[in-house]
């Protein structure tokens, strides 16, 4: 339930939405302004102190830029930089971590027209490798360790600025719309 029903915690929620999707079980299932879509918008108050919530940055590809900047002049050496926020899945149980931001990183690698193991050309398959780097690196920090940052080696640095937003399925690819 958005923060037990707290009337200001739904403010907060209604605040940051541009979209509710669906509310139930108080659950509000709602767009940012980012474009994810998220429980309760992606207000939080795990991780806080009580009374208070957090809300999403309002640009996390700019913050995730930033970082890298001040990472590749303290390091001397490239870096990507993945800012990520917990989410739950249709159709799966438990949660993961998502990319909300980045820097450095392609978002998605595609396999379309490239051939399987067995010669059958590829049709759809696209990995979103900044999600999966952002779950990977949850499985470090852990979820109530307060370790806030995680050092994931062997991915390929991508000089190219594209953000979340290549990350997020266009309305007219959303079949649940």
């Amino acid at each position: 339930m958005a923060a037990g029903g707290d009337p200001r915690v739904v403010e907060v929620v209604l605040r940051e939405a541009i979209r509710i999707v669906r509310m139930d079980r108080g659950i509000i299932i709602a767009q940012t302004r980012h474009g994810f879509v998220c429980a309760n918008a992606g207000v939080d108050a795990s991780n806080v102190p009580p009374g208070q919530v957090v809300v999403l940055p309002p640009d996390p590809d700019t913050s995730a830029g930033r970082l890298r900047h001040q990472l590749l002049g303290l390091l001397g050496v490239p870096v990507a930089v993945v800012i990520s926020d917990t989410f739950g899945r249709p159709w799966r149980e438990g949660l993961v971590n998502v990319a909300i931001g980045m820097a450095g990183i392609a978002p998605l690698e595609s396999h379309v027209g490239s051939r399987d193991t067995h010669g059958r050309t590829l049709q759809a398959t696209v990995i979103a490798v900044a999600d999966e780097v952002a779950s990977a690196a949850e499985l470090v920090m852990g979820k109530t360790a307060g370790t806030p940052v995680a050092v994931v080696k062997g991915v390929r640095i991508d000089q190219g600025e594209k953000g979340a937003r290549p990350l997020i399925r266009a309305a007219e690819h959303d079949m649940f719309r």
